[in-house]
């Protein structure tokens, strides 16, 4: 994709905000819609298909997170929070909701510019080439490593953008075991414990839709003292 041609929807119930972030991401080449809080967006996504969500976590009423773990039952468009709450706790409580990313309040405009591109460089080439594509295959699931989608029999199993970064790491080593610190590198985050337990919470997200029993993983299994490795049949 091409990061100029996306369509975000910004979500956040400070006018000021909203308006500082549209001019600022618009400056930057993107189409931007706004909302002023859940009920709102939910109207606007009722009738339009965005690239990224950009959305606030401290809102009256249904809050981002809450706003979130709704989306992610029906849609697979990336999330990026944006939350002023710092702790770790709560970053990986975003992510367990869904969202692909989070950045703490305050912040500077060019970083939310950075972390927006990155997701969107993230996000599988829908202009699939013609060539037969490779599939990998995990029990019941198929994982197309061309498009960069999963499915089990005729479902398209639903993956966030991390995820689908996620299995594309996995898939380009099958059978070698990756450092939770590779996968922050490859992910393209920051380095650190929190990064790293990010990743745990990924992985564990994405075991749920790939294994009969994410408990006993067989495909995505964990190697001690190495990381994570992709075991497909």
């Amino acid at each position: 994709m091409n990061e100029l041609d996306a369509h975000l929807l910004v979500v956040d119930d400070d006018e000021r905000i909203r308006s500082l972030l549209k001019k600022f991401l618009m400056r930057h080449g993107f189409l931007v819609s706004t909302a002023r809080d859940a009920a709102h967006a939910r109207r606007v996504l009722a009738g339009l298909e965005f690239d990224l969500i950009v959305l606030d976590v401290m809102m009256p009423g249904e809050d981002g997170m809450a706003l979130t773990r709704s989306l992610r039952e029906s849609l697979q468009t990336p999330i990026l929070l944006l939350t002023a709450k710092g702790e770790t706790d709560n970053r990986i409580e975003g992510l367990e909701a869904g969202a692909d990313d989070y950045l703490p309040k305050p912040f500077e405009p060019k970083e939310l510019l950075l972390r927006i591109n990155a997701i969107l460089r993230r996000m599988p080439d829908t202009s699939a080439a013609d060539a037969a594509p490779k599939v990998l295959s995990l029990g019941v699931i198929r994982y197309d490593m061309e498009r960069g989608e999963m499915w089990q029999g005729d479902d398209l199993v639903r993956l966030t953008a991390t995820e689908v970064q996620l299995m594309k790491i996995f898939a380009a080593q099958p059978g070698v075991a990756l450092s939770r610190s590779k996968l922050v590198e490859e992910l393209g985050r920051d380095r650190g414990q929190a990064q790293e337990r990010a990743v745990d919470v990924q992985i564990t997200r994405l075991r749920r839709k790939i294994e009969s029993d994410p408990k006993q993983p067989q495909y995505l299994q964990t190697v001690r003292g190495a990381g994570y490795m992709l075991a497909p049949d």
